[in-house]
């Protein structure tokens, strides 16, 4: 408490009054608003939840090349298919925080569209992978190229919409996820029986034709995505006024512009290694859901053609459960709660799988599992974003939760190893349920108690929004920023 007083001090005395930056508040309508947010969400929300169900379908389909013949035609015995599976995530993590960090820098119209052309020739390219060593390149580029988009399109949804509003939104592109896996699951059912043609396998098809179709998505990208409300050319100067608006409500004065502190902020603050243990928690058993649902629902006695649709109904009941979740979240203004509820859902259902033999009762634990698990990944991620301040301190911070998070895709590589039952598989994935839970009880609890600080700081030397200037380049060390619980 000493501490942050002391903070508040150094900004007090490091202020002018030439230096408030802050302009008039206009006071619209919350029909005006609404009316501005849905035009946003139908210019917005479609095509980059489009981005993002191509990037979850190229990181995954792995798995439905498993079990379309990959493992024999390409000679991967023993651990060799878990190995390429894990290299994915190590790039891909290592490069997710540097990448925020040149979205910032760089125009997203110009640098999202980039790295998906990156990826997508890398994944059409692996279609000429025939050997161990082939896919081991091939995921490790693939890795590389896609690390941007995830943490870019979420920092990028948070310079478009308010903390309050973002978790639905966040909801609905994550929701592309799960569509990628029903939709993948049902691509490679019609594209494995492209066996032999062009002298290529049934499951390289599937690598060269999904990477195609990003490239060509790549492209036209570079011609339909926005930059920033200021400049976008869909919003009138009135629609563009309410948005700017809101956002300086939101923000209270938090800095917009680089420096490296800033980075610095997100590196050292302890809550942001908190968020980093929850979506280490959410990662493991989301990843096990993506890259296993295949061989978990083949292992229970289904056929591989009959595992590829049979994969289809719990990504459709994620995807639903995740829209829902994130609706309700936004509209409460709440998100450890939500988070706790989704993670014991989807311990219910790895419960299910566990003590399970039965092939009808394991499949709906598999349901449970994806149903829970899923909506909780688009609330934290808006928990995060909401626990920050100013756009830099936001954006390293997320980079660095998901990529640090997404290094539990290594984890989900190598502990699906016994079929049927794949004891080890989902006795890990319950007790990474139960760390997001107790982190998620820990932040809720720590976040309540810095809100009670920083108020009765704020009534104590009467600071008020009027002054959200002097505290500009605080970030969520400000009096005046609120955590959300």
């Amino acid at each position: 408490m000493a501490d942050m007083e002391e903070k508040v001090k150094i900004a007090e005395q490091a202020s002018v009054s030439s230096g408030d930056l802050r302009k008039d508040w206009v006071d619209h309508s919350e029909k005006e608003r609404a009316r501005v947010l849905r035009k946003m969400d139908w210019h917005l929300l479609p095509f980059i939840s489009l981005l993002y169900l191509l990037s979850f379908l190229d990181r995954s389909n792995v798995g439905n090349a498993r079990i379309a013949g990959m493992l024999e035609d390409a000679g991967l015995t023993g651990l060799r298919y878990n190995v390429i599976a894990a290299v994915f995530f190590i790039p891909y993590a290592l490069a997710e925080v540097p990448s925020n960090i040149c979205l910032k820098l760089v125009r997203p119209s110009r640098w999202i569209p980039s790295i998906m052309v990156a990826w997508g020739i890398v994944m059409t390219l692996m279609c000429l992978c025939n050997t161990y060593e082939d896919l081991i390149i091939a995921r490790v580029f693939l890795g590389l190229t896609e690390s941007g988009l995830f943490p870019g399109i979420t920092f990028y949804l948070s310079l478009w919409y308010r903390r309050r509003d973002v978790a639905r939104r966040i909801a609905i592109f994550f929701s592309a996820a799960t569509i990628a896996g029903a939709f993948g699951g049902l691509l490679a059912y019609g594209i494995e029986r492209m066996e032999g043609i062009g002298g290529l396998h049934g499951w390289q098809w599937i690598f060269c034709l999904e990477g195609i179709v990003t490239v060509l998505i790549a492209l036209l990208s570079f011609f339909y995505m926005h930059d920033y409300p200021e400049t976008a050319g869909f919003l009138t100067e009135a629609e563009r006024q309410v948005v700017i608006t809101m956002l300086q409500e939101d923000q209270q004065g938090q800095a917009k512009h680089y420096n490296f502190k800033f980075v610095l902020q997100a590196l050292t603050d302890y809550k942001t290694y908190v968020q980093v243990g929850i979506y280490v928690g959410l990662l493991v058993p989301i990843y096990a859901v993506a890259l296993f649902t295949p061989t978990i629902v083949h292992a229970l006695g289904y056929s591989a053609a009959n595992a590829q649709l049979l994969t289809i109904p719990p990504f459709v009941a994620g995807c639903i459960a995740t829209i829902a979740i994130g609706v309700y979240s936004d509209k409460l203004n709440s998100r450890g709660p939500f988070v706790i509820v989704g993670c014991l859902v989807s311990l219910v259902g790895y419960i299910i799988l566990y003590v399970q033999n039965k092939a009808g009762v394991s499949y709906f634990g598999a349901i449970l599992a994806a149903v829970g698990v899923y909506p909780t990944v688009a609330v934290v991620l808006a928990w995060v974003g909401s626990a920050t301040g100013g756009d830099v301190n936001k954006g390293v911070t997320l980079a660095l939760v998901i990529g640090i998070g997404n290094l539990g895709g290594v984890a989900s590589s190598f502990i699906y190893l016994k079929p049927p039952r794949f004891y080890v598989g989902h006795g890990t994935c319950m007790g990474c349920l139960g760390l997001a839970i107790v982190l998620s009880a820990v932040a809720m609890w720590d976040y309540n108690r810095l809100n009670k600080q920083k108020i009765g700081l704020c009534e104590r030397e009467g600071i008020d929004e009027s002054r959200a200037h002097e505290f500009s380049e605080m970030g969520n060390e400000s009096p005046l920023f609120r955590y959300t619980l």
